[in-house]
């Protein structure tokens, strides 16, 4: 997708408005959180860095988070590669660069730390590239799970190596453990429409059968 979002010189108005809700997934229920200028943020409602939805407002009908439900629904079910909604992420100027670059991966494309690093010009930044990576706040729509270890191992992500493994598998990259060292062991479109392999959570399942 065209990352068009740019770095504010503050980090929200007090008097924005802010709105949010939460969707199911096959992965397990997703907050989704907008502004009127796009897409703020997307997360597990399970991941450590969930933000407080205090000052918030919760709603049930939105045009932003509307068009992502959407999006992410198609892309799951295999009939969408590529994400339109518009973005509105808070970040840095450097995050939003890395931001950037992880948007111009595309579906099924990979890449290392190290990668990512030479392509915003900081050929020895693969740490700080890390950082930027793990604080993206809109899951899946912009594709940090496609970022592994230069040996093609898992590493890590902010929604749990499961869903990691799940995503990439979906995309093509076959995993056959969700250990942060395993390596990838195929490439190649796998069947679609996505079926996630078994899960422990109770919610991932319930979103499923709901």
């Amino acid at each position: 997708m065209v990352y068009t979002a740019v770095a504010p010189k503050r980090s929200g108005q007090p008097d924005e408005r802010i709105v949010y809700r939460d969707i199911p997934t096959p992965l397990g229920e997703m907050r989704l959180v907008a502004s009127a200028k796009g897409l703020r943020g997307a997360w597990f409602t399970d991941q450590t860095l969930l933000p407080s939805a205090e000052g918030w407002v919760h709603v049930d009908a939105d045009p932003i988070l509307e068009q992502a439900r959407r999006e992410l629904d198609e892309w799951f079910a295999g009939q969408r590669r590529d994400f339109d909604v518009a973005l509105d992420p808070v970040g840095t100027p450097f995050q939003h660069e890395v931001w950037r670059a992880l948007c111009a991966l595309d579906f099924g494309q990979l890449a290392s730390y190290g990668e990512l690093a030479r392509t915003v010009g900081r050929p020895k930044g693969a740490q700080a590239i890390g950082g930027a990576v793990g604080r993206n706040p809109i899951i899946i729509i912009i594709p940090c799970h496609r970022v592994i270890g230069a040996d093609t191992s898992l590493t890590g992500f902010g929604g749990g190596l499961p869903r990691k493994q799940a995503l990439l598998e979906h995309e093509g990259s076959r995993y056959l453990s969700r250990n942060p060292r395993a390596r990838r062991v195929c490439d190649g479109q796998v069947e679609l429409p996505f079926e996630p392999p078994a899960f422990d959570w109770p919610r991932a399942q319930q979103a499923r059968d709901a």
